[in-house]
């Protein structure tokens, strides 16, 4: 019954702050300022982990699990040898062998540095990120004579389309009587491609194996490096270890492999470092709001003193009265942080719709795939974060409600009612 009593008192204190004009607003203030808080929160915490997701997800999907790079002693090295070592073992899905090379793109219209990549048709079609890119027809036309596969971003800046002709030029490649010499020659363009990676895109031409070779002035049995895919892409490093143990054990080669957690370490650590920067940043906002929470509590005490000292005087204990006030307190910290939570999420879920919106209106990109590599806003809500964003919330609002509630709880009836 005492306790139905207290929240009914404490109903009462939160309809009279709508007579209490500046009251009302300081309470308004900090209702915002925990929904903005708890709402951004969630939205940007999405946003990061569903940018690392997507690039997570498309660096793993074009490029191996792990790598050995060979080059300097590929022909010193039984490469059937070594790939069926690799590809015997237990947690490898598959494993191709790879060149790439910097060269030079020239069309008509323009020309560019370009980064080549040579595959065989097999290996490309193994990747389903770069193969669920392509045209029906695409890796049919790839596989005949002289043909080449380029990023679409690429192909716009050389003013290129499928079946146009562009030479491509290899720093060294002819051997002439005064060292190697440049070559140039000319392939046509298969098809294109976008896996909505900006880097790809914009610079990066898939030719097959053979092709490359001639066109550098390789030895046919030159490989620059082989990549693995495992089974498990998150067990990278654990199994990367195991085929450095087995090739060891099993040769003599000079080769270590390198696993994907290594090879783009500093990137994937520069985004957990942002991530954690913005998250204190952002509970800036919760903590300021809390301090709104904080004033506008005391100037209700100070505005109820009367009241509070009429409640003691009629038997309603000082825990009692704390309880009350920390009702009040914690309505608003309740209330803006279930708000803040519902509009964070639904935010997060429609944030490629809101995102495009707000484009058509404002007539151009906020999200430019030069600046943050990819072409969309990608979102990944994790909801064991949204709890602790929720629980962090509730609890600063709680505490901001403590001091106030103890300071109604102290006030001395008797001076109030005798000089108030």
């Amino acid at each position: 019954m005492n306790f139905l009593f207290e929240i009914w008192i404490a109903y009462r204190y939160l309809r009279s702050r709508q007579e209490e004009g500046f009251i009302s607003i300081v309470s308004l203030f900090s209702f915002l300022g925990i929904t903005l808080g708890v709402a951004t929160l969630i939205i940007v915490m999405s946003v990061m982990n569903g940018f690392r997701e997507e690039m997570l997800s498309r660096i793993l999907g074009l490029n191996g699990h792990a790598s050995i790079s060979i080059s300097n002693d590929s022909l010193s090295i039984d490469l059937n040898k070594l790939s069926r070592l690799i590809i015997n073992s237990d947690e490898v899905e598959y494993a191709v062998p790879t060149i790439q090379s910097t060269i030079m793109a020239s069309s008509k219209y323009s020309s560019t540095g370009v980064r080549l990549k040579g595959l065989e048709i097999s290996d490309i079609s193994k990747r389903k990120i770069l193969n669920d890119s392509f045209s029906e027809r695409g890796l049919l036309e790839f596989a005949k004579k002289d043909r080449i596969l380029l990023g679409d971003k690429l192909s716009k800046k050389l003013l290129l389309s499928i079946g146009d002709s562009v030479t491509l030029i290899s720093p060294t490649g002819v051997d002439t009587p005064f060292g190697s010499a440049p070559n140039a020659k000319t392939f046509i363009v298969a098809d294109t491609f976008n896996v909505g990676m900006y880097e790809y895109d914009s610079s990066v031409i898939f030719m097959k194996l053979d092709e490359v070779k001639k066109l550098l002035g390789l030895n046919k049995n030159y490989m620059g490096m082989i990549e693995i895919f495992f089974k498990n892409p998150d067990e990278a490093e654990y199994n990367t270890d195991l085929i450095n143990a087995l090739i060891n054990k099993e040769t003599s080669y000079n080769l270590y492999a390198i696993p994907w957690t290594k090879k783009y370490e500093q990137f994937f650590s520069a985004l957990k470092v942002e991530r954690n920067v913005m998250f204190i940043i952002l509970t800036l906002i919760i903590i300021v709001a809390a301090f709104n929470v904080i004033s506008s509590m005391i100037m209700l005490v100070k505005d109820k003193e009367n009241s509070i000292s009429i409640l003691r005087t009629i038997g309603i204990s000082r825990l009692s009265i704390m309880r009350i006030f920390i009702m009040v307190g914690s309505f608003i910290g309740i209330l803006g942080t279930v708000l803040g939570c519902i509009l964070g999420i639904l935010f997060s879920l429609n944030i490629e719709k809101i995102q495009h919106l707000i484009e058509k209106l404002l007539g151009s990109n906020l999200f430019e795939a030069e600046i943050y590599f990819l072409s969309n806003l990608p979102s990944k809500i994790e909801y064991y974060e949204v709890f602790w964003v929720i629980l962090f919330s509730l609890l600063l609002s709680f505490l901001a409600t403590v001091y106030p509630a103890w300071r109604a709880s102290s006030i001395d009836p008797a001076k109030v009612l005798r000089y108030g």
